[in-house]
């Protein structure tokens, strides 16, 4: 969520791997076409399906849980499962875990794509997180031991600018093929890359262990997947039915006991998923959670900024896949400048600056009414908040892996990364509670205003679990309909506004765990065993 580029330290999981015996160029070059597919495939659907909202809203009759549900149990399982995935990969077999994580993914795209209701949508975007979990390590496990240390570098840089131009064109290109094609096709055309990716694997990408160095803590990943899903699903449920209702109630109390238990269990392992002997460092614990409070921000917002832009704003889902394409291209061409910064200035200025400026672009949001310009309303907010990011991502990666020794390295960088995903998780559900309170109580005071007859309303306020895909009785006359549309288009843009404001205090408070957090010079422990 974090969002629209792959996570903070996925380059330095590759960096800090074994390095592997040096391949031809030719060879290389296919094994970096099939990582790269693999792992962009993982990132479009991370993102492009959240221009596909609106769209799945009017065709499967959704409510705004339903849609939150398409991207929460994808999401899920890809936080749950992703520090397991990569210990499957190093015990089983990385190509195979890799394959099966492709195919997983595959099959449940197709899944996705002749989905009948909303629920089998759910649940084969569920699937969809298992087989990213799988796949995104593996890729990145393949590419450290098929390189040697010499080579390794300029394959991280095709895979890093490759990975970042796909993810970039995804949600234009997702957006086209809703509005020209259908939704479904978002889904469907990672079949035939998925085998690309599988034939290329088979025939150039060799098989390699790790045995000795994993254990696969299959209870911390069940635990962690219980637990976090208990929480959103009350979080989600809390927002239609209230925080008394007794299932919400039970789903929030059994997800916290769950989780407590979960670092109860890792706490005493000695090969767990998530080693919690790693916050011992006051950096890493501090770059950690300014990731949550500032990963928060991007997951949870920019979840409802298509909803904005295509059900309020009234954009074309090609045009909404584009708007924050300046968010993306500005990370992508000041990553290799922002990652001298900690160098030059050490990593506490950039990391108080960063999110100080990524508080200032979600202000900017503040401003779009509805209708106007693209220019004048979304474009600064974009380009705000991509240099704001911009600035703090890659000193943000430097200093988690610099707060930990070399040694352990490659798991530091996969908690960052699961930490950043399971943000962005809670974030949407949370903000999903105060965009519905927001929406519903300024919908009612706009509805009484209007004096509109009793069953209109009625019919209004049922709906309003759908915001601002709500359906306007056929009955009315147009006058009315304009009435009612302008009620809803700017309840929606209330919450938004609400959201933003959220979204800029969480940036805010990143910035302030930099500044009591983050020495002003890198710290470095070299006496880590593993």
């Amino acid at each position: 969520m974090p969002v629209f580029l792959q996570d903070a330290c996925d380059e330095n999981v590759i960096r800090s791997g074994r390095a592997g015996a040096a391949c031809s160029k030719t060879r290389g070059r296919w094994i970096l076409a099939a990582t790269i597919l693999a792992s962009s495939m993982a990132f479009i659907d991370g993102t492009v399906v959240n221009v596909a909202l609106p769209a799945l809203q009017t065709t499967l009759n959704a409510t705004a849980a339903d849609v939150q549900w398409v991207i929460e149990s994808y999401a899920l399982l890809l936080s749950a499962l992703l520090l397991v995935g990569g210990s499957l990969g190093d015990h089983f077999g990385r190509r195979g875990v890799f394959l099966l994580g492709v195919m997983i993914f595959a099959a449940a795209s197709g899944l996705c794509g002749f989905a009948g209701n909303i629920g089998q949508l759910i649940a084969a975007r569920a699937l969809q997180g298992f087989g990213a979990a799988l796949l995104v390590p593996g890729s990145l496990a393949i590419i450290s031991n098929s390189f040697s240390e010499q080579e390794r570098g300029r394959a991280i840089g095709v895979w890093s600018g490759l990975s970042a131009i796909t993810t970039g064109i995804g949600p234009v290109l997702g957006g086209w093929l809703i509005e020209h094609v259908s939704w479904r096709a978002v889904f469907f055309i990672n079949l035939p890359i998925a085998l690309v990716v599988v034939l290329i694997s088979l025939r150039h990408v060799a098989e390699s262990t790790d045995r000795e160095s994993s254990r696969v803590d299959w209870l911390g990943a069940i635990l962690a997947a219980l637990g976090l899903g208990a929480l959103v699903y009350g979080l989600i449920e809390s927002a239609q039915v209230g925080f008394n209702d007794r299932s919400v109630i039970m789903a929030l109390t059994a997800g916290i006991i769950v989780l407590i238990l979960f670092f109860f269990v890792e706490s005493r392992l000695s090969h767990p998923m998530l080693p919690l002997t790693l916050f011992r460092s006051r950096t890493f614990a501090g770059t950690n959670l300014l990731t949550f409070l500032l990963y928060a921000a991007l997951g949870g917002t920019l979840f409802f900024l298509p909803l904005n832009l295509i059900q309020v704003q009234r954009y074309s889902p090609t045009s909404a896949g584009a708007v924050l394409l300046p968010f993306i291209l500005i990370m992508s061409f000041l990553s290799r400048w922002s990652g001298g910064l900690v160098a030059r200035y050490g990593p506490k200025l950039p990391l108080v600056v960063g999110p100080v400026i990524t508080a200032v672009g979600y202000l900017l949001f503040l401003l779009p009414g509805i209708g106007g310009n693209y220019w004048t309303n979304f474009f600064p907010p974009g380009v705000v908040l991509g240099l704001g990011m911009a600035i703090t991502v890659a000193p943000l990666t430097t200093t988690v892996m610099s707060s930990i020794g070399q040694n352990r390295a490659g798991i530091a960088s996969g908690v960052n990364n699961a930490v950043a995903r399971t943000a962005s998780l809670i974030a949407i559900a949370v903000l999903g509670v105060v965009m519905l309170h927001v929406f519903k109580t300024n919908l009612d005071y706009r509805l009484m205003s209007a004096n509109l007859p009793p069953s209109v309303a009625q019919s209004l306020q049922t709906q309003s679990i759908k915001l601002a895909a709500i359906d306007i009785p056929q009955n009315v006359n147009p006058e009315t309909n304009q009435l009612i549309r302008r009620a809803i288009d700017e309840s929606f843009v209330s919450g938004f506004r609400w959201l933003m404001v959220i979204g800029a205090a969480l940036a805010a408070a990143s910035a302030v765990t930099a500044l009591l957090w983050i020495g002003a010079t890198p710290y470095v422990r070299t006496d880590e065993k593993s």
